[in-house]
C-alpha cells in the first residue's frame, strides 16, 4: 500500500484545535507486540479490494424514505450516497432486500425479486450504478440456510411433489427429549425448538430459526444449483458479493452436529469456487457467530470465505467501557471459559489477546472483519447510555484494530434505541435532522409505528423515543456535522486515516500498553509510519506526560488540557506522512 497524507477535509476542523504535545519519557507497562508477517496473507488477498474497504451496514427500511410511505427505499439510498461519500465509506452491506412476508426479510419468498416496499428492480439497478459511480461496492445479505415457509418450494414440498419433497429436511416423528436436538447456539435440549409439525405432510421439518423459516436441504443437487443460480443473478446485476447469513448451520449432521460441520465448511468452499467463476473479484463474508478458532475454519485453507466477522472484539471493547456488559450471543455460540464478560475485559490487554488469537488461528489476520454491533445486537450507544465520550473511545478501538471494519448505520452519530425485547428497537429509522420524523420520511408515521408488522399488543414506543431524541438537538446527522468534536466528525477522521495510513492495514504492528492510571496506548506501525491512540478509560482526568510523543502530531485532541487527558478522553496522534 502506498503512503498518503491525511486529506485537508478530514483535518480542517480538527488540527486548528490541536497542538502537538511536549514529549516525555515513556513509563508504561508493555504487552507483547503482534507483528503480523506479510507471508501470512496470501498474495491474492493482499490486492483484494475488501482489504482496503470500510463497510457501512444499511437496514434499507430505516435509511431514507423518498415516496412518503414510511419505509426506506432504493431511491432513498441513492439520494444519500453523497452523505456516505462525505463520511468516507467505500463499501455498503444491505440487509435483505428480496421479497419477503416479514419486515426484516430473512425469510424471503422470492429469489429474483426485490422487496416491493423498497421499490422496483429498475430502481435497485439505478442504485447499484450510482454507488459504483461514487466508488462504492455493494454487497447483499444472502440467506442460503433457510427460506420462508410461504415460499412456493416449501408448499410443494409439504404436498409431497417431486422433486420438491426433498428440498427440505423432513422426519416422521418428533425426536424425544434427551436426544440432543435443540438450538445449535445454546446448551438446551428442546427438540421442538427446531423440529416443527406440518399438517399437510403429517411430518416434522427442520427449521433452526423458527417454524416460519425452514432450512433447505443443501445435500440436494437441485437446491445447490438454485442457490448458485441466485448468486449469479445478483452478481450479474452488478453487486460486489454477499454477506452470508448463518453460515454455521448450512448442513446438519445429527443432534450433536448442528453447527460447523465438515460438510458445512466444504459447502462454502464449493459455493466460493462457483462465485469466483462468475466474478473473480466477488467477495464473500460469513456470519459465523462463534469463537475465533471456530470462525477461522471458514477460511477453508484459502478456498473458503474471503472474510468472517470477528464477533469477539465488540464484546471486548464494550466490556472495557461498561464492565457489567453481557457477553451473551444471539444466534451464535461464544465461549468464555466459565468467566463472565466483565471478568474477561478487566483491562485493555484483552484487545491484544483478541488480535493475537486472530493471528494464531488457522486463518490469516486479514480474514477477520471487526465491528462494534450489528442489527442483531443492542446498539452500542444504548449500551453506553448515550455517553458520547465513551462512544468515541469505542470507535477509536474499532478502527485501531486490524482488519476490514464494519459500521452499523447510525453508529457514526451515536444512534440509540428506545428499549429492548424486540429486534425492531435495534433497527429504527436514521435521524437525519431535527424536523418531523427526523428527516427520515415525509409521512406522519414511519414504518416502526405500523404496529401490525410486530404482532398483537405491541406498544407504540417510537413517538416518545423520537421526541426525546429531537429535543436533545444534537443527535442528528445535521447537528453533528456542525460540531467539530462530534462522534460523526471522529468517524469521518478515523475512516480517512484507515484508508490512507499504511500502518492501519493488517501489515501494521499492533501494540497495546496500559499505564497504572488506566490510560491505554494502542500503537500501529509500519515502515516508520506510526499512529498512536491514547485513551482514558477512567472517569477521572489522567496525566499522560509519560507518553512519548516525539515526532507525532495530533489529529484529535479536543479532550486534552496540556498533559492531562479528560475523563474518557481521546488523543489521536500520527507521524508525518
Amino acid at each position: 500500500m502506498k503512503t498518503f497524507s491525511l486529506s485537508a477535509i478530514a483535518l480542517s476542523l480538527l488540527l486548528a484545535a490541536c497542538q502537538p504535545q511536549t514529549s516525555q519519557p515513556q513509563t508504561s507497562s508493555s504487552a507483547a507486540e503482534v507483528s503480523p508477517a506479510a507471508t501470512q496473507v496470501a498474495n491474492e488477498a493482499a490486492s483484494s479490494w475488501w482489504q482496503d474497504a470500510v463497510f457501512y451496514q444499511i437496514w434499507p427500511r430505516s435509511f431514507y424514505d423518498t415516496n412518503g410511505d414510511g419505509h426506506g427505499d432504493f431511491n432513498g439510498m441513492t439520494a444519500k450516497l453523497p452523505y456516505l461519500a462525505e463520511l468516507g465509506v467505500n463499501a455498503l452491506w444491505l440487509t435483505p432486500m428480496f421479497e419477503a412476508p416479514s419486515y426484516h426479510g430473512y425469510d424471503f419468498t422470492e429469489f429474483y425479486q426485490v422487496e416491493s416496499d423498497y421499490g422496483t428492480m429498475a430502481e435497485f439497478e439505478a442504485f447499484i450504478k450510482a454507488a459504483d459511480a461514487k466508488g462504492m461496492k455493494v454487497i447483499l445479505d444472502l440467506v442460503i440456510n433457510h427460506i420462508s415457509s410461504e415460499h412456493d418450494w416449501f408448499k410443494r414440498s409439504a404436498a409431497g411433489e417431486t422433486p420438491y419433497k426433498d428440498y427440505f429436511i423432513w422426519r416422521d416423528d418428533m425426536p424425544k427429549t434427551g436426544s440432543g436436538w435443540g438450538h445449535a447456539w445454546s446448551d438446551n435440549d428442546k427438540p421442538d425448538a427446531v423440529w416443527h409439525y406440518n399438517e399437510t405432510r403429517n411430518a416434522y421439518y427442520y427449521a433452526a430459526f423458527g417454524a416460519s423459516q425452514p432450512d433447505v436441504n443443501l445435500r440436494h443437487p437441485d437446491v445447490v444449483a438454485e442457490m448458485e443460480k441466485m448468486a449469479k443473478f445478483w452478481l450479474d446485476k452488478g453487486v460486489a458479493g454477499f454477506r452470508l447469513d448463518a453460515v454455521r448451520f448450512a448442513m446438519e449432521g445429527g443432534p450433536l452436529e448442528q453447527a460447523d460441520t465438515d460438510e458445512t465448511i466444504a459447502y462454502w468452499q464449493s459455493f466460493n469456487q462457483f462465485v469466483k467463476s462468475i466474478n473473480p473479484e466477488a467477495y464473500l463474508v460469513g456470519e459465523a457467530w462463534v469463537d475465533i478458532p471456530v470462525a477461522a475454519r471458514y477460511y477453508g485453507d484459502g478456498s473458503g470465505l474471503d472474510q468472517g466477522f470477528d464477533f469477539e472484539v465488540g464484546y471486548k471493547i464494550l466490556g472495557l467501557l461498561k464492565p457489567d456488559a453481557s457477553g451473551e450471543a444471539q444466534f451464535g455460540t461464544m465461549r468464555t471459559n466459565g468467566q463472565s464478560n466483565a471478568q474477561q475485559v478487566a483491562d485493555a490487554t484483552v484487545l491484544q489477546q483478541n488480535v493475537q488469537q486472530r493471528s494464531d488461528s488457522v486463518a490469516p489476520l486479514s480474514f477477520f472483519a471487526p465491528f462494534l454491533t450489528n442489527h442483531d445486537q443492542e446498539r452500542i450507544a444504548y449500551q453506553l447510555a448515550q455517553h458520547d465520550a465513551k462512544a468515541k473511545l469505542a470507535a477509536a478501538m474499532l478502527f485501531s484494530s486490524p482488519g476490514t471494519p464494519y459500521i452499523y448505520y447510525g453508529e457514526e452519530i451515536g444512534l440509540t434505541q428506545g428499549g429492548t425485547g424486540h429486534d425492531v428497537y435495534k433497527r429504527a429509522p436514521m435521524l437525519w435532522d431535527n424536523s418531523q420524523q427526523a428527516g427520515f420520511t415525509a409521512a406522519d408515521n414511519s414504518w416502526v409505528e405500523q404496529l401490525e408488522l410486530f404482532g398483537a399488543d405491541f406498544p407504540n414506543w417510537y413517538p416518545d423515543f423520537l421526541s426525546g431524541q429531537l429535543q436533545a438537538e444534537d443527535r442528528s446527522v445535521t447537528a453533528q456535522q456542525a460540531q467539530p468534536d462530534s462522534i460523526w466528525q471522529l468517524y469521518k477522521l478515523l475512516i480517512a486515516q484507515k484508508k490512507q495510513r499504511p500502518e492501519l492495514s493488517t501489515d501494521g504492528s499492533y501494540d497495546v500498553k496500559q499505564l497504572d492510571n488506566g490510560v491505554v496506548q494502542i500503537s500501529r506501525e509500519l515502515n516508520g509510519s506510526k499512529t498512536l491512540f491514547v485513551l482514558n478509560l477512567t472517569d477521572s482526568a489522567a496525566d499522560i506526560s509519560a507518553i512519548n510523543r516525539d515526532g507525532l502530531s495530533a489529529s484529535w485532541a479536543f479532550d486534552l488540557d496540556g498533559n492531562t487527558l479528560a475523563p474518557f478522553g481521546l488523543l489521536l496522534l500520527h507521524s508525518a506522512p
